[in-house]
């Protein structure tokens, strides 16, 4: 499901995604190496078009990951041992985009949010096909909020 689907389906969520996605400007990728080891990568987000898009370097070894195998986990960045602002996972397949308008969406928001654009063609973009996420927040105890389309949103567990 692109961006913009989720926020219909899942606002509180996406939300949330939004706001950290907006603060932080990155995030964790999680993807498939050849080998079948997980690799975990700092990537930067940019909503536009009504996708998340992930740029990536040109033959980075993550997008090479997910080109062979497009599955992944966006996590959003965790600086604080006490983890005070909470953890969004979203998990789904990194779809590799060739578009012309929706790349150049991608740089226009790029170029807006850094005051720099990458050149074509030297850049992987890739916009997430979400299937699944949860969020999990501390504080008044450990809450777990999942969300998929089949069931919806809904509360997994709180421990106190």
């Amino acid at each position: 499901m692109r961006w913009d689907e989720f926020e219909q389906a899942c606002p509180e969520l996406a939300a949330e995604g939004r706001r950290r996605f907006q603060q932080d400007q990155l995030v964790l990728v999680g993807t498939n190496r050849k080998d079948g080891w997980p690799r975990i990568s700092p990537c930067e987000v940019d909503l536009a078009a009504g996708q998340l898009f992930l740029g990536m370097m040109w033959r980075s070894m993550k997008a090479l990951d997910l080109r062979r195998d497009p599955r992944m986990v966006v996590h959003t960045v965790q600086c604080d041992r006490e983890a005070a602002r909470g953890d969004l996972k979203l998990y789904g397949r990194g779809i590799e985009i060739h578009d012309r308008d929706l790349r150049d969406a991608f740089r226009e928001a790029i170029k807006a949010r850094i005051d720099w654009a990458p050149e074509e063609p030297r850049f992987h973009l890739f916009s997430l096909d979400i299937a699944w996420a949860s969020l999990v927040t501390f504080g008044d105890g450990q809450t777990i909020t999942v969300w998929d389309p089949e069931r919806g949103v809904r509360l997994a567990r709180r421990a106190h």
